[in-house]
């Protein structure tokens, strides 16, 4: 896993630290955000680099509704102050926080980058890995037909996304006191739903082609809510995943490896009851269980056991939550 020593045991409680680390879709803002599996994320992995790969402030949400609790402000203010620890920030805005990219289009004219709190403000970058591989980052809602053709739509597919994830809530808390696990009605759907499938496909796709027209390795995305690592026609795809459901980020080892990490702290559901990851068991790629509080269930990428086709097709094998925007 991570370089760990002694002296990085706060608490009792372990630290783990990364070269690179990629969080998005966080929807602070909302009442589906789990701000406080966020926040017990970032207090126990540091890196050296942290990307904020769009939709971290749900500004879409908040123009309808002021709702901001406290484990909101928490998020933001622990991102601060590892940019004033010396962690290099870098945002990239998405769709719900597009005013974001509209502020940096109007005061910079070229899309390149401005600084705020610490925190360095990017429309997108090219990563470079300790192995030298080369990753394209960006939110991903450029290649979003429904954005680019009819935004009503994606305005109305996030009101019904909150419906949906009000009814889960009730219904898992209904779960809870059966002793049942969770269970994630997107993800149901999302794999019951062909056309919904047919989204998630043809999003790939269409980032893996820009990152292969740019001449680069891989990319790295979010947006869609949906987290994964596979090669896709000699293109290392890589979403980072969401903190409304999936609860997931993308890290870099020191020696250049890139994992998946899906956050289970101390009071969450047991990594055992989490659904396992798309792909695992027909991909070959490695499943770790990490032992100890905060423990996270990982998914490592392996170039060998990546290709196109390897896809997994039930909803049993699928990460919780995709929003299809």
């Amino acid at each position: 896993m991570s370089n760990v020593s002694e002296k990085d045991l706060v608490g009792h409680r372990r630290i783990n630290s990364y070269r690179t680390i990629w969080i998005s879709d966080v929807h602070l803002g909302t009442a589906g955000c789990k701000a406080e599996i966020l926040l017990d994320f970032l207090r126990h992995n540091e890196s050296e680099t942290l990307y904020l790969v769009g939709d971290i402030i749900d500004l879409w949400a908040l123009k309808r509704c002021i709702y901001f609790p406290q484990s909101h402000n928490d998020v933001v203010q622990k991102i601060l102050r590892k940019a004033r620890k010396g962690t290099r920030v870098l945002y990239l805005p998405g769709n719900h926080d597009e005013l974001v990219r509209a502020f940096l289009f109007e005061y910079t004219q070229d899309l390149l980058s401005f600084h705020l709190g610490g925190i360095e403000v990017i429309n997108e970058t090219v990563h470079e890995t300790a192995d030298g591989k080369q990753l394209l980052v960006l939110h991903g809602d450029q290649f979003d037909g429904f954005l680019k053709c009819a935004k009503w739509i994606s305005h109305l597919g996030d009101r019904l996304y909150t419906l949906a994830l009000k009814l889960n809530t009730y219904y898992n808390a209904l779960r809870r006191r059966f002793k049942r696990p969770y269970w994630s009605l997107s993800a149901y759907l999302k794999f019951k739903v062909k056309r919904a499938v047919q989204y998630i496909n043809n999003f790939e796709e269409l980032v893996a082609a820009e990152a292969r027209h740019r001449c680069v390795d891989g990319v790295v995305c979010g947006h869609i809510h949906h987290p994964e690592m596979r090669t896709i026609d000699g293109v290392l795809y890589c979403n980072d995943g969401d903190w409304v459901e999936s609860c997931t980020a993308l890290v870099e080892h020191f020696d250049g490896r890139l994992e998946v990490i899906h956050w289970v702290p101390d009071e969450a559901v047991p990594a055992s009851t989490r659904p396992a990851p798309r792909g695992a068991a027909d991909t070959g790629s490695s499943s770790a269980l990490s032992t100890g509080p905060g423990a996270a269930l990982s998914t490592g990428h392996s170039p060998a056991s990546s290709n196109g086709s390897s896809r997994g097709s039930s909803p049993a094998s699928a990460l919780a939550g995709t929003r299809i925007l």
